[in-house]
């Protein structure tokens, strides 16, 4: 049987690798769309240089594609300008392939209302303009949909963290680890979303078979939901941790690795005031600001349809997920072998 092919838009990011790497793992051709030459890709894909705007070079690059994922994360700074455009032309490709456009979603669209528990039918009420730029992009996909021009999936998870440099964990909560410290954005007994972006890469991987498996055209398979056809949003469970759990997660992680100070750690707040005043001249600590309510607003994905489309998905533990974590960071190194036992 001949291997699929799937092109990942973006994948010099943390996403983007971590996708190339899953499908790669699971066999697929994978065409790996990007402009870095030195850009770190696993040995299985196949890098293309095009960039994104270059529709013609990335058909021919990945012509037969199954599935593009879309990994494309432009300057948090430079969303007004840059989301919508950016992703018109991922969907463009995706178009012209005949490929299911598979994008990650965020529960930016909820607002600071949002309930608990959020399921592929919670209302959305952006509260954030980054909230309305997400729920004008899914409504596009929909239209697309509607129209019989795109097939699209969204898969909505939490905060990123695992797969390198980038997220709130290194940028912030264990920036100060080595000094014994942790910062944590929020109240230490709310529930916040999490993806382990292995887990999640594998989760993209599931959700474009089963949307291949049997489908008919126009259709996405064995993904049954509500809403047009050629158009479905998953939600993506994860892990969710109070900041109390994740804190915990950390210290017993780096003491595995050997990065536990002899005091134990000392544990600390974001000073949210402090940056808001700075994101008067700073762009980008004002954007950060902007969504502080994702912190103290508590919120957990529901992925039980994830679970129906795809069946059961591999969930790394949050110990072993938080040692790998922090070995991607560069913070301490992994237990040594025990030696080998003398032959007889």
């Amino acid at each position: 049987m001949d291997r699929p092919v799937g092109l990942v838009l973006g994948a010099a990011g943390r996403l983007g690798r971590a996708a190339a790497q899953a499908f790669a793992d699971a066999r697929w051709q994978v065409r790996a769309q990007a402009r870095r030459a030195d850009a770190a890709l696993p040995s299985g894909a196949q890098r293309v240089g095009a960039a994104l705007a270059d529709t013609p070079a990335l058909l021919e690059a990945a012509r037969g594609a199954r599935a593009v994922v879309y990994a494309v994360n432009p300057p948090y700074t430079q969303w007004d300008a840059l989301m919508l455009p950016l992703a018109r032309q991922g969907m463009a490709v995706a178009e012209r392939l005949g490929a299911l456009f598979m994008l990650p979603g965020n529960v930016y669209g909820f607002g600071a209302g949002m309930p608990a528990l959020l399921r592929e039918d919670t209302p959305e009420r952006p509260s954030t303009r980054k909230g309305e730029l997400r729920v004008a992009l899914e409504a596009e996909l929909r239209e697309r949909a509607q129209q019989g021009t795109l097939r699209s999936v969204v898969l909505r998870a939490g905060d990123f963290y695992g797969g390198g440099r980038g997220s709130w964990l290194d940028l912030a909560i264990v920036k100060s680890l080595a000094a014994g410290k942790l910062v944590y954005p929020g109240p230490l007994d709310r529930p916040h979303a999490w993806a382990y972006l292995p887990d999640l890469a594998r989760a993209f991987v599931a959700v474009a078979g089963a949307a291949h498996e049997g489908g008919q055209p126009g259709q996405l398979g064995q993904l049954g939901q509500p809403g047009p056809p050629g158009h479905r949003r998953l939600h993506f469970a994860g892990h969710t941790l109070s900041g109390r759990e994740l804190l915990d997660a950390i210290e017993a992680a780096a003491a595995a690795l050997g990065l536990r100070p002899a005091r134990g750690f000392r544990r600390a707040d974001l000073p949210w005031p402090l940056l808001r005043a700075a994101g008067l001249v700073v762009p980008m600590l004002r954007e950060i600001a902007a969504m502080s309510y994702l912190w103290r607003v508590p919120h957990a994905l529901d992925g039980s349809a994830l679970a129906a489309a795809v069946g059961p998905l591999p969930s790394t533990p949050v110990a072993e997920a938080m040692r790998d974590a922090l070995l991607g960071l560069g913070l301490g190194r992994p237990a040594a072998d025990p030696p080998a036992s003398p032959a007889p």
